[in-house]
This record gives C-alpha cells, sequence and structure tokens, in this order.
C-alpha cells in the first residue's frame, strides 16, 4: 500500500465537519489516551464477537441436541464452504474499513465517504456472484470437501438457506465494519448484538416447534442478520452520522476497489486456506478415524466452535485496534501506533490462555454441552488437549498479522496468515498423521501455530525497525 494512500495527497479536496464530542469523534483517535481508545473500540467489538461466538456455540448445541450426532458431523463439513463465504465478504469489509480509517487520519472525510458508497455496491455484487455461482454446484462442491452420504443431507439444507441470504450478510458485515472504523463502536456492537438475540430466540423456535431441522438454525441466523441489516443501513443513509452514503460521491470506483482488495486480499486469503486447510482435515479423519470416520469430522467441529470463540474474541480486540491503528498510521503519529500494538499483543495472549487452560482442565464438559455421545465426547477429549498444547500463542500471532493489515502493509499480513493455516500446517498433515493416527492430525495444528508464533515475532522485529527508520526521517523532514 505504500504510495497508494499518502498522507499529503488530494488535502485540496479534504472535507471538514463540525466537531463533535470527543467519545464520539473518529478525530479522537489521534488524540484521547491508547488505554481509553482500546477500551471505547475494542470492547464493543469484543463484546459483538463473543456475542457472534455465543450464538455459533448455542447454534450447535441446539443442532446436537435437537436433531443428532450426525447433523454435528453434517455442519462441521459446512465449515470451509462458510469460510469461502466469509471470504468474498471480508475481502470487502477489511479492506473498506482499513482504508476509511486511513483517509480519517488525514482528514479526508469525501474520501472516506467514497468507501462508503463503493463498500455498499460491491459487497451487493460479491454476494450475487458468489452465492448465485456456488447453489447451482452445491452437492458436488459439499461432496469435495468431505461430505458423505450420511452427512451431506444436513449440510445441503444448512448452506442453501445461507447462500440465498448471502445479499444481506454480505452489506450487514460489510456495514458493521465501516461503522466501527468511522467513529461507531457501540452502534456496531448493537448490530451484532441484534443478530444474535433474534437467531438464539428463533433458533430453537424453529428447530423444536416448527421440527425444521438444521435448516431452521440456518433460518434462524438469517433473520437476525437481516434485524442488522436493518440497522446498519439506517445508520449510513442518515445525514446525522459522520460519514454516511452521498449520492454526489462514488459509488463504482476502480482505484477504490483496487485499494481495498489490496488490504482485504489478507483476510480474504487467510478465509480460502481455513477452506483448504479444512478440507484437508476431513480427509485426514476420515482416513485414519475408521469407522469413527465421521465422529472424528464431528469432534473437529465441536473443537472448532470452542477454538473459533477466543478466536473471535481476539478478533475482537483487533477490530478495536484497527481504527486506531489505521487513524494514527495515516497521521504519522508512531509511538501512538506501537503503543496500540504492545497493549493488543498482551490482550490477545491473556484471551488465548484462558482457552488454553479451559480446553487442557475441562474437555468433557466443554464437548457436553454440544453432545451426549460417548464416542463423540471421548475422540473430542484428546483432541482439545493436544490441539491447544500451543494455544496461549495464537493471541500473539493474530494480533501481530492484524497489525500490519491496520496500518496497510497486506503482503506481511497475508503471508502471515499464509503459516500458520497453510504454510507450516498442510506439510505436517501430510506427515504426522501416517506416524501418530487422529493424534497427528491435532498435533500438526500446535505445531503450526508454535511456528507461525516464531515467523510473527522475528517479522515484527524487523517491521518495528523500519517503522522506527521512517519515524526518525518524517522529525528530520518537520523541523
Amino acid at each position: 500500500m505504500t504510495g497508494t494512500i499518502n498522507n499529503t495527497t488530494q488535502n485540496q479536496h479534504n472535507q471538514e465537519k463540525p466537531v463533535r464530542p470527543a467519545a464520539s469523534n473518529p478525530m479522537s483517535l489521534g488524540t484521547l489516551p491508547i488505554g481509553k481508545l482500546l477500551v471505547q473500540y475494542s470492547i464493543p467489538a469484543i463484546i459483538a464477537s463473543v456475542a457472534v461466538s455465543v450464538y455459533n456455540i448455542v447454534d450447535s448445541i441446539f443442532i446436537g441436541r435437537g436433531v443428532g450426532p450426525m447433523a454435528i458431523a453434517g455442519l462441521a463439513i459446512t465449515l470451509p464452504l462458510m469460510n469461502l463465504v466469509m471470504a468474498f465478504c471480508t475481502l470487502i469489509a477489511a479492506g473498506g474499513a482499513t482504508i476509511s480509517s486511513i483517509f480519517l487520519g488525514q482528514k479526508n472525510v469525501s474520501r472516506a465517504t467514497d468507501v462508503v458508497n463503493n463498500v455498499m455496491t460491491f459487497c451487493l455484487i460479491h454476494a450475487i456472484a458468489f452465492g448465485g455461482l456456488t447453489l447451482l454446484f452445491l452437492d458436488p462442491i459439499l461432496e469435495f470437501f468431505g461430505a458423505t452420504p450420511e452427512t451431506i443431507p444436513y449440510a445441503r439444507e444448512f448452506m442453501e438457506v445461507i447462500l440465498w441470504g448471502t445479499p444481506v450478510s454480505y452489506v450487514f458485515i460489510g456495514l458493521n465494519n465501516l461503522m466501527r472504523a468511522t467513529g461507531y463502536p457501540k452502534k456496531a456492537m448493537v448490530s451484532a448484538l441484534l443478530s444474535v438475540v433474534v437467531n438464539v430466540i428463533l433458533a430453537p423456535l424453529f428447530i423444536y416447534v416448527f421440527k425444521w431441522g438444521i435448516a431452521g438454525a440456518a433460518w434462524a441466523t438469517l433473520c437476525g442478520q437481516f434485524t442488522a441489516f436493518i440497522w446498519v443501513l439506517v445508520h449510513f443513509f442518515s445525514k446525522k452520522s459522520f460519514v454516511h452514503f452521498n449520492p454526489r460521491n462514488k459509488w463504482f470506483s476502480g482505484a477504490i476497489l483496487k485499494k481495498i482488495y489490496a488490504i482485504g486480499l489478507s483476510p480474504f486469503l487467510m478465509n480460502v486456506t481455513s477452506c483448504v486447510v479444512v478440507v484437508f482435515l476431513n480427509k485426514a479423519l476420515l482416513d485414519h478415524g475408521g469407522a469413527d470416520g465421521n465422529m472424528a469430522i464431528g469432534a473437529f467441529g465441536i473443537m472448532n466452535r470452542v477454538t473459533m470463540f477466543f478466536v473471535m474474541v481476539v478478533f475482537g480486540v483487533t477490530q478495536g485496534m484497527q481504527p486506531i491503528l489505521g487513524f494514527n498510521y495515516g497521521a504519522m503519529q508512531w509511538n501512538r501506533v506501537k503503543e496500540t500494538l504492545m497493549k493488543g499483543i498482551w490482550i490477545g495472549v491473556a484471551i488465548t490462555s484462558l482457552g488454553w487452560f479451559l480446553t487442557e482442565v475441562f474437555p468433557d464438559t466443554l464437548s457436553r454441552m454440544f453432545t451426549v455421545d460417548e464416542t463423540l465426547i471421548n475422540i473430542a477429549r484428546d483432541g482439545f488437549r493436544i490441539y491447544f498444547l500451543c494455544y496461549p500463542l495464537v493471541g500473539c500471532q493474530i494480533v501481530i498479522q492484524n497489525f500490519f493489515q491496520s496500518i496497510g502493509k497486506p503482503q506481511l499480513s497475508i503471508f502471515l496468515s499464509l503459516t500458520r493455516q497453510l504454510i507450516f500446517l498442510l506439510p505436517f498433515l501430510l506427515i504426522l498423521p501416517g506416524f501418530f493416527g487422529i493424534g497427528g492430525v491435532w498435533a500438526s495444528m500446535a505445531a503450526s501455530d508454535f511456528l507461525a508464533f516464531v515467523v510473527a515475532i522475528i517479522t515484527l522485529v524487523f517491521m518495528m525497525k523500519r517503522l522506527a527508520r521512517e519515524d526518525a526521517s518524517h522529525k528530520l523532514q518537520t523541523k
């Protein structure tokens, strides 16, 4: 991104807005204490992320107990496809949020408005193109991802509903990221909570009362997202919002799309590689699980829900950090950038360390939330204890990866996302299960977490030295 968003470019086109109170003015990102800003931005994002994780867990509990253990396996089969669905959404959402923050740091409200308009347009285009194409080839895709005759009916029922709802999901997620980035973290939290509350209320009704099975869980998810979709649209259509839709600004810009893609490519590839890895994971579990292959996939589905809970909390921290980092990087306030990063790393490590403790000490308790099947619980027990061995380090790696994305250096963010989910994990998956069976599958994930952490630390050390040189050069130029 170096050179694509210049701090001094187009200052003559900047738009000034009336100053609002410090608590709600995005310009306060450059002046308020970092600790206070992290509380202001990260806590709402964490609450929203926890809420999303909770409703994913609650959905799985309703499905596991209301439909059956094979439905849990079917739901696990949909994970790679769900990652692909999210990939094409976060490509726009994350890129747009970062760019809008940087433009606001440069006090260029007009360009930030262009970003909001374009995010709306490109979210709809991506949703229609990806959702429609996937629906046409849904069964072959699910079979490629490891669906068997026993699990594919459940996976198909769930994904058909989700795919029809992609326009609603994409616009909600894309604009919600922009809401947080443009100075409304609490409203962004409310939209996520609306989605969760509606989902949690409707899921048991659709599954147990209406007898819609796993499709009922998908319909509950879509209804929740539609409620939040209306909320974010009302916000961005309101002229009271600091940055809002403006018909006079650009709605379809190739230059904006290029910048969005450049930064959004990192989370996009992270989701795509997750998809690829889950395909290999499912194959390894089927190959080495013997008669319990489908159950092993179900156990991985349980572990995935638990690990994603803590990962989503860390993502909540990084989402709160993103506007702070983007704004201060755009404003060339390097000390504030470094302070935000270091505090984020310590918070991230604390969160994943808690996840490690709970999964090592209470694996059966966690599994019994989802199922009463003893085979599933026994497989998950060993999985939890091996998979989570290096989990405390994951929080640090995620924060560093998202740091590079937030300051407009997508290449480094992409590289770090690939190390954990592809470069290290796939070779381990091809080698270790041959020696240790299913235990080798879980060990592969722990080993890749450790190596990805080491690479992230080395990359960060070199990058911080470069930022220090840029800081010194900037100070000399401004004297």
